[in-house]
């Protein structure tokens, strides 16, 4: 158990911001006249000697595809060797299953020194399939008041890091990125970690109940749209997320919990067509994707085909280290994901 002031704080802190979305997406669903409960699982990292986490999840079918919401805390008290003391997040990604209504993605996690030197990880995107620009607005607007002067340097960074080369596009249409964040005052830092992570919460899920209530018609088109961006999205997030990377080179202890944030479906066809637009260092961890995916077009992602992917990644990289220069970047590469790569 690790006993730093910041590290406690830090795990009260993303504790209670997963227990305020998920009560959120619950009543959000509710609303809808769906209900939808989040059922637990934990995993250990080193049979818990070191720490581990959980996750609530969900994938109704009605309001959500998939919807994942991850906290943890590692730590590492018993190996001084480690420069790595402890690192705390919360990490979360929902894929509502109407098109319309956005998938969002939010991060917020503390790392901490050795030496008690630390810094926050603070993420904020939104990723829709059916792009409706009162939405991204809403949600640029609430990132930018929670950021206050902070916000153009994360806006910076998340449009670099959630760029993606090959395909000329950003993920998603507002991002929010700040790494390796400390401004020496650790009360400050923490009240800017709770105002950025309750304001985005809170936000997103009116946006949900907004998009749920005024879009209730689902076209063809929209679900071909939806099913195409998947695609994409499984495609950004296994090519070039660092966080995703190093998570799985690291340990192999939470592989389902790491690849929670895929949707249900993704386009077979059309993910294999991308191989082709990549950096050619980067074609055959794109075929070794698709290859771990079901033959046919429109493949189930189940948790079979996640441990299959993400065995696929591991595999990759170890093969080919220097393809990891590829991977996204927001500017900064903290001291202990580099490491791990």
């Amino acid at each position: 158990m690790n006993n730093s002031t910041q590290s406690a704080d830090a795990l009260k802190l993303v504790s209670n911001l997963q227990s305020r979305f998920v009560a959120g997406l619950e009543h959000a669903a509710l609303d809808s006249g769906s209900s939808v409960s989040f059922e637990k699982s934990e995993w250990l990292r080193d049979e818990g000697t070191h720490g581990g986490g959980n996750r609530l999840s969900a994938a109704d079918g009605k309001i959500f595809n998939r919807a994942s919401v991850n906290v943890s805390q590692i730590h590492y008290d018993d190996l001084p060797e480690k420069k790595l003391g402890s690192a705390t997040a919360i990490s979360t990604i929902i894929h509502p299953a109407n098109p319309n209504a956005p998938s969002v993605h939010i991060h917020i996690s503390w790392t901490e020194m050795r030496d008690g030197s630390g810094y926050w990880r603070i993420m904020g995107d939104l990723n829709p399939s059916v792009v409706h620009k009162e939405f991204s607005g809403q949600f640029q607007d609430c990132m930018s008041s929670a950021a206050a002067d902070l916000y153009e340097e994360g806006s910076t960074q998340g449009d670099h890091y959630f760029y993606i080369p090959a395909l000329g596009r950003h993920r998603g249409v507002t991002h929010f990125y700040l790494e390796s964040y400390s401004s020496g005052d650790p009360e400050a830092d923490l009240d800017l970690a709770t105002k950025f992570g309750e304001s985005v919460i809170d936000r997103y899920i009116e946006i949900l109940s907004s998009a749920l209530k005024s879009y209730p018609e689902i076209s063809e088109a929209d679900r071909s749209t939806q099913l195409a961006y998947h695609t994409l999205y499984l495609f950004q997030v296994l090519t070039l997320d660092r966080g995703t990377t190093s998570g799985l080179l690291v340990h192999k202890q939470n592989d389902l919990g790491i690849m929670g944030s895929l949707p249900s479906h993704v386009d077979r066809n059309l993910l294999a067509t991308w191989a082709e637009d990549v950096d050619p260092q980067q074609a055959d961890l794109v075929q070794s994707l698709v290859n771990a995916l079901p033959e046919g077009g429109r493949v189930e992602v189940t948790e079979e085909v996640k441990l299959g992917l993400a065995e696929s990644v591991r595999d990759y990289y170890r093969k080919n280290p220097e393809a990891l220069s590829l991977q996204a970047s927001g500017g900064i590469i903290p001291p202990t994901v580099e490491n791990h790569l």
